[in-house]
């Protein structure tokens, strides 16, 4: 039985769009005088979706799919694909522009930081408020009650107002209530990833405990391994469009494919463009690996070249690669002992980053130029972002294996006692 069914699914909004600006003192004037009309106009017309123009984009377009009972479907998309909007669209948020939705069951939505809640309201009342919402009557509500509270972890904070809750409190309590008050379906967002590792272990368990309980899931979420382990079929959104949808393992791969490379475009300039200063200019960095997707088994290269300006100068380079929360995994130097003596011209480097070192996870480049061991004569931030994925399969894990980096070394395990006739 299908549960969700969605046909030629649209949804489009208005756009902000610049005026034209006059070239002239006259144009200018003429603008000021049409401005009031104008004005008038463009208010008029901010709810006309029926033409396409430039003003006009469409989030989500020809979108079909279905769900049947008991289904967990994982969705999947870069940022800007559709996914929060259709999710939107499911859960009665926001109306499509063309196309049908058809839903049968009770739908639990946590798309968002506290939605749903009502901030001046306990808790304790909201967790009423939004069992009410779903149609349970108090002594459904009373029964799982105390489940819901110890599975958040906020008994202390159970009859303070919601608005003094921190962030990671409301995901937890908005998770907790969305999973135990037994709707048939159950929606969540990349929301989770607010909450800390320990509780994405819980929640990924219990979306699981739910599913074979015959209810429907649909989870979206850019941890590729969670969607592996605990989605069945996964769908692929791209630009607004279903560009997939399939067995997870197969549509995860199509994503790694199409847009693993998106985050390794090579930052380049042109001389008369290009940062740095009268010392030297950064012509280009880029990342080099074979394959069509960079994983935590995958070797790669950072390439970089540089105009040097001087006749010749003793360099270094230094490399910083800092997580997207500014810590810094690691510091590599290109040579110290002896310095080399670049001449003027383009020069070019290469660092080699072994395989099965960093874990996954989006980091970004800092690159310095030094000269002379100390002096440093060029600095870049965010020269380049690098994403690297996790596609082994041999590991069942809900959720991102902890730490920066994530060796393979050598490790064995027996018996202490064990003999060769054994």
């Amino acid at each position: 039985m299908n549960v969700i069914e969605v046909k030629g699914l649209g949804k489009k909004y208005r756009i902000g769009k610049a005026d034209k600006q006059a070239d002239t003192l006259t144009g200018a004037l003429i603008n000021g005088l049409r401005s009031p009309w104008q004005n008038l106009r463009n208010i008029r017309n901010l709810s006309r979706l029926d033409r396409d123009e430039d003003s006009v984009a469409w989030a989500l377009r020809d979108v079909s799919f279905e769900v049947k009972e008991g289904e967990v479907l994982g969705i999947i998309g870069h940022n800007g694909a559709g996914k929060s909007t259709l999710l939107k669209i499911l859960s009665r948020i926001t109306e499509p522009s063309e196309g049908e939705v058809r839903i049968h069951g009770r739908v639990a939505a946590l798309l968002e930081v506290g939605t749903g809640f009502h901030p001046e309201l306990t808790g304790r009342e909201n967790i009423y408020m939004n069992g009410t919402i779903l149609g349970m009557r108090k002594k459904e509500i009373d029964r799982k009650l105390d489940e819901i509270v110890d599975f958040s972890g906020v008994e202390k904070y159970l009859d303070t107002p919601v608005k003094f809750y921190s962030s990671g409190m409301r995901v937890r309590l908005g998770f907790s209530v969305a999973a135990h008050l037994e709707p048939e379906i159950l929606i969540i967002d990349e929301v989770l990833a607010v909450g800390d590792a320990e509780f994405q272990r819980k929640c990924m368990g219990k979306m699981e405990f739910v599913s074979h309980q015959g209810r429907t899931v649909l989870f979206v979420s850019h941890n590729l391994e969670a969607i592996k382990n605990l989605c069945g079929k996964t769908l692929l959104l791209n630009n607004g469009q279903v560009t997939a949808i399939g067995h997870s393992k197969m549509v995860v791969g199509d994503y790694l494919a199409q847009y693993s490379r998106q985050g390794f475009a090579t930052s380049e300039w042109a001389e008369a463009d290009a940062p740095g200063n009268e010392v030297v200019k950064l012509k280009s960095v880029r990342v080099e690996f074979s394959g069509d997707a960079l994983s935590i088994r995958t070797p790669f290269d950072i390439i970089f070249e540089f105009w040097n300006y001087q006749n010749e100068m003793s360099s270094n380079i230094s490399l910083h690669l800092l997580t997207m929360s500014g810590e810094t995994v690691f510091n590599v130097f290109s040579c110290l002992d002896p310095l080399p003596r670049l001449r003027k011209g383009l020069c070019i480097g290469r660092c080699s980053i072994p395989g099965n070192f960093l874990n996954a996870g989006v980091y970004s480049l800092k690159f310095f130029i030094v000269k002379n061991k100390s002096e440093a004569v060029f600095s870049l931030t965010d020269a380049l972002r690098i994403e690297i994925f996790d596609d082994r399969t041999d590991i069942q894990w809900y959720g991102k294996i902890p730490g920066f980096i994530r060796p393979n070394f050598e490790f064995t395990l027996s018996n202490a006692n064990a003999t060769e006739a054994e």
